[in-house]
């Protein structure tokens, strides 16, 4: 009933990116900024993010400059030449560029502020030339674009009308009544695999990153560290090891600035990244065929979309609880579990990872998305034996889609003072080392 909506949904929240979503968007908007600001000399580039976008684009790697930082993303989309590309606007920098983008730091022509907006997600991109002054704003999502004002005037809606290619998201609203697990869990059963290409990419593209990261030392080396004591006896050869090892590997490459593109969920690479691997980790370990793990980690993606869509794109909850959460449904799926031990996989994740903040995009994100994992695996086994967390306790209530509200509840509500002590300690940081 609900397939195209379903399939609509998917197209739009996986989406290809290369490196960290903030930064991305960051620079994104500065590209769009200098494409509409006439004039070769620029006297001044001016980001204004929220406080959850400035967490985010702070300390994780930009791909391929061995660096980090809002500023150099920002300079960065200055000399970016793939608008069309949105969150693969950086893809193909020159060496130039980059030292191009540095210069510009150097002679302190790129500032950054912290809005004053209640958007969670905001970034705001002035660019001024000796004689064009042009200023992009993006809400909500890492490209939509809702002011595009060029010398005072608004063109934004006149640019989306004849630019298609960059202009090629559309925020109105929709209605997403249709979610819930009772509709995800029927549309993964009933789809036709052919309508699911998109999948197919997510898998190819997420496994390319994993194995990167297990090949290479980036990051922490969490994935590689894990897989190396697999080898050596010290921990257990298993499914459950091999699927935190490989997922865990694929957010060291892309948290450490790889230029290796990810297929992201709900804005967040490290999301979509997490909640396809263990699915796939534990489809090789079963020798599952295709159909069974496409519907697999169909699921996965739709529970994290699902809850994403009530909590928000960016959140004081770490994004790998919610992607853990999907992986933990896939990974049911996989083993033989029904629509029943689907839910109760929702009702035992949600009620043991409730509650780990997110501190910002960094190295340390291969960490937490190496426990959620773990605790998406372990939540498998104890609903697989017939064991679900009552719903008398904590936030668990008797149907998972309350829970899921309860669990958005905490991140939405209960942490906004958590979030502002947050940046106010990286800002700390940030002052004292700067």
């Amino acid at each position: 009933m609900y397939d195209e909506k379903f399939l609509d949904l998917l197209e739009r929240e996986l989406v290809v990116a290369l490196g960290c979503t903030e930064p991305n968007s960051i620079a994104y908007a500065a590209a769009l900024a200098k494409k509409y600001a006439e004039g070769n000399k620029i006297i001044k580039v001016e980001v204004i993010a929220s406080r959850n976008v400035i967490k985010n684009a702070m300390s994780v790697g930009i791909p391929g400059t061995d660096s980090c930082g809002i500023n150099l993303a920002a300079a960065l989309g200055i000399f970016a030449e793939y608008l069309d590309k949105n969150l693969e606007v950086l893809a193909n920098l020159k060496d130039h560029d980059i030292e191009n983008a540095q210069k510009m730091i150097e002679m302190g022509l790129v500032t950054v502020k912290l809005a004053n907006s209640p958007k969670k997600l905001y970034v705001e991109v002035i660019v001024e030339t000796e004689d064009f002054n042009s200023r992009v704003i993006i809400e909500d999502i890492h490209n939509n674009v809702v002011l595009l004002e060029v010398n005072g005037k608004n063109i934004v809606d006149i640019q989306k009308s004849t630019d298609k290619q960059i202009f090629n998201y559309d925020m109105t609203e929709e209605n997403l009544d249709f979610l819930s697990v009772d509709s995800i869990w029927k549309f993964v059963n009933n789809v036709d695999i052919k309508k699911l290409d998109l999948i197919r990419e997510s898998i190819k593209l997420n496994m390319e990153i994993c194995l990167e990261g297990l090949d290479k030392p980036y990051g922490l080396h969490v994935g590689r560290s894990i897989k190396s004591n697999m080898e050596n006896g010290f921990i257990a050869d298993d499914a459950a090891n091999y699927a935190t090892a490989l997922t865990a590997a694929g957010s060291d490459a892309r948290m450490a600035g790889s230029i290796l593109p990810v297929m992201s969920n709900s804005g967040s690479g490290n999301q979509g990244i997490s909640a396809t691997i263990p699915v796939v980790a534990f489809a090789e370990k079963l020798d599952s065929n295709e159909d069974t793990l496409i519907r697999g980690v169909v699921l996965s993606n739709l529970i994290t979309i699902y809850i994403k869509s009530i909590l928000g794109r960016l959140s004081s909850l770490c994004g790998a609880t919610i992607s853990a959460t999907g992986a933990c449904c896939g990974i049911t799926y996989m083993m033989g579990g029904g629509e029943g031990e689907i839910k109760s996989s929702i009702q035992n994740i949600l009620g043991n990872i409730t509650g780990m903040i997110c501190d910002g995009a960094k190295a340390g994100c291969a960490l937490k998305v190496a426990t959620c994992t773990t605790a998406a695996i372990q939540s498998t086994i104890v609903t697989l034996e017939g064991n679900s967390i009552k719903s008398t306790d904590g936030i668990i209530e008797k149907n998972p889609d309350d829970t899921i509200k309860n669990f958005c509840r905490v991140g939405n509500d209960g942490m906004k003072d958590a979030d502002k002590i947050i940046l106010d300690i990286m800002l700390q940081k940030s002052n004292t080392n700067s």
